[in-house]
């Protein structure tokens, strides 16, 4: 069995990655939660806040090489609290980007399914090639998010790395990682300001830990 000290650097073959999920938002906090893609753009409430300072302290005992983040408000703020006191600034990546719900940005499921159940049913029968309606299906997502999280994990190899993204892309990302298919991402749970931790060595990507959120005084059910 081999012992690796988490905080020390990682060996100069491997990257350890911390990926992230950005802290509350009001559409998170509502009841019901309405579905925030890529086409809301807006930022942490008090408790996101407290979770992304609680996350800065769960990680300041590691030496962190350098910090990503989707170019979305909520993740980027979220990121800053990590960089905070660190010689660091916060690398925004496109690609990370939440997936784009289209038609369906800022409505809750309950009301898609009672006013559109045809369109809900055909996405939720094949999620993975089906788009939500004028935007991206789980293929979608994970084709560009991997793409670049896999760029960032073989840049870095030696380091520790942080990924501050959101809950479909962390999802779409582990899931083959949890081992289970593609259609079934939405299962995995990714609270608010989780740490998911994973090692990549010699092109290939483990899974630590899953959705850790012992750093976190509160976390959201969504």
């Amino acid at each position: 069995m081999t012992v690796t000290n988490l905080r020390a650097a990682p060996p100069a073959d491997m990257t350890r990655l911390f990926l992230v999920r950005h802290g509350s938002t009001e559409a998170n906090e509502r009841l019901p939660f309405v579905l925030q893609g890529c086409e809301l753009n807006g930022p942490l409430t008090e408790t996101g806040q407290r979770q992304a300072a609680n996350l800065a302290r769960g990680l300041r005992d590691f030496d962190i090489h350098a910090i990503y983040s989707s170019p979305l408000l909520r993740a980027r703020q979220t990121a800053a609290a990590v960089a905070e006191g660190r010689k660091l600034e916060v690398i925004p990546v496109q690609d990370l980007r939440e997936c784009s719900v289209g038609k369906w940005e800022g409505m809750a499921w309950d009301v898609i399914k009672s006013t559109q159940r045809e369109a809900h049913d055909h996405f939720f029968a094949d999620p993975v090639n089906t788009p939500h309606p004028g935007g991206e299906s789980y293929r979608d997502v994970l084709n560009r998010a991997a793409t670049s999280i896999n760029d960032i994990l073989a840049k870095h190899l030696g380091q520790n790395v942080v990924i501050v993204a959101h809950n479909m892309v962390n999802r779409v990302y582990l899931a083959e990682h949890v081992g289970i298919e593609l259609k079934h991402a939405r299962k995995l749970r990714q609270a608010n300001c989780c740490i998911n931790l994973l090692h990549h060595r010699a092109g290939k990507t483990e899974l630590v830990s899953l959705n850790s959120v012992l750093h976190l005084d509160e976390i959201s059910m969504l």
